[in-house]
């Protein structure tokens, strides 16, 4: 099994404030809306599905674990083959004025090259996420950067 995993730190001018602000951008409907995908829906709660649409598909996630503002853990039950059995997690910590914000995309059976597009695609909707909370505005699909137009 392999695994995406990222890094990114997110400030604001109430630095006290911001791991609430992560922690809400990741399990609210609107929140996921405001930098993931527009087209978000479903229950945020544990246990809870989670429907997220994208120009050409889509996946469904079951909330497995939520810790405020600290921890945000889902399965992915829908999907693309190489997504279905995986799990999403993202680990939030306090760090002077900053949330670090550890983002795992675990248990991919091999490193396909889709795996590399996504890994991509994480990253522009991580610095999505650094922008909702720090600007308040996202860059969600369909108005995220279209990495297979940089051929």
């Amino acid at each position: 099994m392999v695994d995406i995993l990222h890094r990114i730190g997110v400030t604001t001018p109430a630095p006290e404030a911001t791991t609430r602000r992560v922690y809400d951008a990741l399990t609210t409907v609107d929140g996921l809306a405001g930098w993931w995908t527009a087209d978000t829906r479903g229950s945020a709660g544990v246990g809870g599905k989670l429907e997220f649409r994208f120009p050409d598909g889509g996946f469904e996630m079951e909330v497995a674990e939520l810790r405020p503002r600290e921890r945000v853990v889902w399965r992915v039950v829908g999907g693309p083959d190489e997504w279905v059995g995986t799990t999403i997690e993202w680990d939030l910590r306090q760090d002077g004025d900053w949330t670090i914000v550890l983002f795992a995309h675990r248990g991919w059976r091999e490193p396909v090259e889709f795996m590399h597009h996504c890994s991509t695609k994480w990253a522009t909707f991580l610095v999505s996420l650094k922008a909702l909370v720090e600007q308040g505005a996202g860059a969600p699909s369909p108005r995220d950067v279209k990495i297979d137009d940089w051929n």
